[in-house]
């Protein structure tokens, strides 16, 4: 039952509004203002009938405090008064009162007045809610419900322009359309729900958590831009994600890296600090994935720089210095080696080989496919030569490129690296078998 409070300090307008509304509404009365403010201490009506001229605080001044106490300030209010013409009425209405009812006033026509009333604020209110959830959906991604980029960029921008510091991390999936192309888009869409599920758990109550889209997501963590407490955030995220996405059984190689980009030194906006992140991101994609970097640590190594001006002599010492003496085939993972490969295809005259190794294991030995993929791995290591590259697609995949090799050449290779994996594997029961084709013979 809807309350209302009647205010109004002659008695007979008490006892007329409660023998015309009390059947319909729980109706208290007052009979001065204090008395009504002492009421709104402790009840919050759905409706303030209110008198306009009472002793000691008149309606208007009544209505002003209603207004400054936030907890009151919605109270909807109806002005009651004898005064009936049309300036005290405008200036009424003006204020801010739903309805103006002269008196004395007639029970069926107030009961009817009221009525209408109430009918008009739920409307309002319904009106409001709907227009809410319709903001509420165009601000969010319908897959994971998290909030899209233009909430974020705008959320962000707004509290950095209120003084908040903090720190934006750019999250990413490694090899998430693997998991599209080999287990349908059915089973992307519940990883990236899964992904946005994990991220909640890691936002706190002022942060903005959203999907940029794809497998693209953004936490801004707010009021926190020290690195140690940063890095373990990020480190515990990539962990959780990484154990959940192994729990999927996927066997796409899949991982997470974490870009990040803080408030200050990396940016004073949502954009600068996207793409600060965006550029952190990058390194670790260029840099074995499943990890995270902060873009300051390469920004501070570029600012180092500044100071050295090399030649090409120099350039060169420093590439081969970047290599820390590997002794190992190049694996740049499937992304790397898909970036060369793209490269190499656009020459004229593309040069190289592919090499394309399959692990089948026999009926029954699936449960040793993860291993082979190992001793594999490692028998690559030790049998391809350093100008070669090689990338994991799967367990059960494996990508190489080398410089021209003639078949011959190449069926040696193959066959050394099938001894190998042999006297490794031992009765593992998975099976290697290969494909080779060069790239001028793919164009």
């Amino acid at each position: 039952m809807k309350q209302i409070l009647i205010i109004d300090d002659n008695t007979i307008n008490q006892a007329c509004a409660q023998s015309a509304l009390g059947d319909v509404y729980q109706v208290i009365g007052a009979i001065t203002a204090s008395q009504g403010m002492q009421y709104l201490q402790h009840l919050t009506p759905d409706l303030l009938l209110l008198d306009l001229n009472m002793p000691l605080m008149n309606g208007y001044e009544m209505m002003r405090r209603v207004r400054a106490d936030a907890r009151t300030a919605g109270i909807p209010i109806v002005f009651l008064s004898y005064e009936k013409d049309a300036v005290t009425e405008a200036r009424c209405l003006e204020l801010g009162a739903v309805d103006f009812i002269p008196k004395p006033f007639v029970a069926s026509i107030l009961k009817s007045r009221i009525a209408k009333i109430f009918q008009n604020i739920e409307a309002k209110n319904q009106l409001s809610s709907e227009l809410n959830a319709i903001k509420d959906r165009s601000q969010r991604d319908p897959l994971t419900g998290l909030f899209n980029r233009n909430y974020a960029n705008s959320a962000v921008d707004e509290k950095l322009r209120n003084g908040s510091v903090g720190a934006l991390f750019m999250i990413d999936m490694d090899n998430f359309k693997a998991i599209n192309d080999n287990y349908g888009h059915d089973a992307g869409d519940r990883t990236l729900q899964m992904f946005a599920d994990t991220l909640r758990s890691y936002a706190e109550e002022n942060d903005v958590t959203c999907r940029i889209g794809g497998d693209e997501f953004v936490m801004f963590v707010d009021g926190v831009t020290d690195k140690m407490q940063l890095a373990d955030r990020a480190a515990s995220i990539i962990a959780d994600l990484s154990q959940k996405i192994e729990e999927c059984k996927f066997e796409t190689n899949s991982s997470v890296s974490v870009g990040i980009a803080i408030v200050g030194s990396d940016g004073h906006t949502f954009n600068d600090l996207y793409n600060a992140a965006d550029k952190a991101l990058y390194y670790v994609k260029m840099n074995g994935k499943n990890s995270f970097h902060f873009f300051s640590e390469e920004s501070a190594v570029e600012e180092s720089r500044k100071s050295v001006m090399l030649d090409l002599h120099g350039f060169h010492e420093a590439m081969l210095r970047s290599d820390h003496e590997k002794s190992s085939v190049y694996s740049p993972g499937f992304q790397g080696i898909t970036n060369v490969y793209q490269f190499l295809c656009r020459q004229a005259e593309p040069a190289g080989r592919l090499i394309l190794l399959n692990l089948q294991p026999e009926e029954g030995a699936e449960d040793g496919q993860e291993k082979a993929a190992e001793i594999l791995e490692a028998v690559l290591k030790r049998c391809l030569p350093r100008t070669a590259m090689q990338a994991r697609y799967s367990t059960k995949q494996f990508l190489i490129h080398t410089q021209d090799l003639g078949d011959e050449e190449a069926v040696a290779l193959v066959g050394q690296i099938g001894a190998e994996y042999g006297n490794d594997a031992g009765g593992n029961r998975i099976n290697l078998f290969y494909e080779t084709i060069t790239l001028s013979a793919l164009r």
